[in-house]
């Protein structure tokens, strides 16, 4: 394969951070959400306006652009964890402010309610058929996937989103023959998390680091992928325009470690060339 200059690279939307030793990579894992489905895309901003609705109404709010602030670091902080530890930490965050927080599975259930009102035409026009996959999916990911497939990279799949829903808007997307397994949140949320199936994967099959190569939009897998030594490409996509860079993500991406980043995988063949080239 033809070998890439870093700025090269960077011309194609490709930003090399670190240098990785490459050709090795026989194992990938994706995040879901905002990585390869845009099912959900607009769950931040349902998640950050219920969460810093609740915390203006705790006795000791501050100003609303400073709750809008601090729910939004922490959210995006936390994004690619269970759910529940967001719902979690706005349960600490109301009972900091002087207010009696419910349960947290309770603000996911609201949560959860809200962002299906949102989502529900998408899943419908995807199950009647009035939708392809590609309009659902960031640019490129599935050809990625295709591509990673064929060339007999085994592929992971895991979410913070619950399994049930991860698995039938999967399914919607085309995904699961590309997929040696699809992993998502469980009720007894402490029994899985990504950092368990990164572990799982790189103990079940003796892997050093660069065997592994992880993709994702949130500051979590980066973080567990460098945590063993792996390629960490950092998924920087603006969801909303489904195309370039968020560069909120980005940023954040960089600060947990990410060895590149890509606006979405429309390079995906130059991707191809890069990670599997020695």
């Amino acid at each position: 394969m033809t070998p890439h200059t870093q700025d090269d690279l960077n011309t194609k939307n490709i930003e090399v951070l670190h240098d990785v030793r490459r050709g090795q990579i026989k194992y990938a894992l994706f995040d879901f959400d905002g990585t390869v489905s845009l099912i959900r895309e607009g769950w931040q901003p349902i998640m950050i306006g219920m969460m810093t609705g609740l915390l203006m109404q705790t006795p000791r709010h501050e100003s609303e652009e400073q709750i809008h602030h601090i729910v939004k670091t922490y959210v995006t902080e936390l994004t690619g964890k269970q759910t529940i530890y967001q719902m979690i930490r706005l349960a600490e965050e109301i009972e900091n402010r002087g207010g009696v927080p419910l349960e947290p599975l309770a603000y996911k259930h609201e949560y959860h309610d809200r962002l299906m009102q949102h989502i529900q035409e998408r899943i419908h026009r995807l199950e009647n058929g009035q939708a392809v996959p590609e309009e659902m999916a960031v640019p490129g990911s599935l050809e990625f996937i295709q591509a990673l497939k064929a060339r007999g990279i085994a592929c992971f799949l895991a979410s913070g989103t619950d399994e049930k829903y991860v698995m039938h808007e999967a399914e919607l997307l085309g995904l699961p023959p590309y997929f040696d397994g699809i992993f998502g949140a469980l009720d007894d949320y402490k029994k899985f998390n990504k950092k368990m199936v990164i572990d799982r994967i790189i103990q079940q099959y003796s892997l050093s680091g660069d065997e592994f190569v992880s993709f994702g939009d949130g500051y979590v897998e980066i973080e567990n992928t460098k945590s063993v030594n792996g390629i960490a490409v950092g998924v920087a996509t603006n969801e909303a325009e489904r195309q370039g860079i968020d560069e909120w993500k980005r940023s954040r991406l960089i600060a947990a470690g990410a060895d590149l980043i890509i606006p979405d995988f429309r390079e995906h063949v130059t991707l191809m060339q890069y990670l599997f080239s020695e």
